[in-house]
């Protein structure tokens, strides 16, 4: 089974190239190696990431740690999907339907 991760934080006004770098530079450590990691980012210095994973839907998988909270306006959103497509294709990318 593919799980998706996402972890989405909006960092305080101007910051959002730190948040950004402080997000990208986080391991994921753990047993687990994830099959792909994406970073993004959107206007109002938003910056999300997810990972997808071959594991079951509730495995203890590494997250990304919550910012500190001088750099960020509220605390991380969390959300975990379960692929309903089953693969991942090309480089690395989720398959299209």
């Amino acid at each position: 089974m593919t799980v998706a991760l996402m972890w989405e934080v909006r960092a305080v006004p101007g910051r959002g190239e730190e948040l950004l770098a402080w997000a990208r530079a986080q391991p994921l450590g753990g047993t687990h190696t994830p099959l792909r990691r994406e970073t993004l980012r959107a206007p109002q210095d938003r910056v999300l990431v997810i990972t997808w994973w071959d594991a079951p839907y509730d495995a203890d998988l590494p997250e990304l740690p919550e910012p500190d909270g001088d750099l960020i306006t509220r605390a991380a959103h969390r959300w975990r999907f379960e692929s309903v497509d089953g693969a991942l294709t090309g480089p690395g990318g989720p398959s299209a339907p």
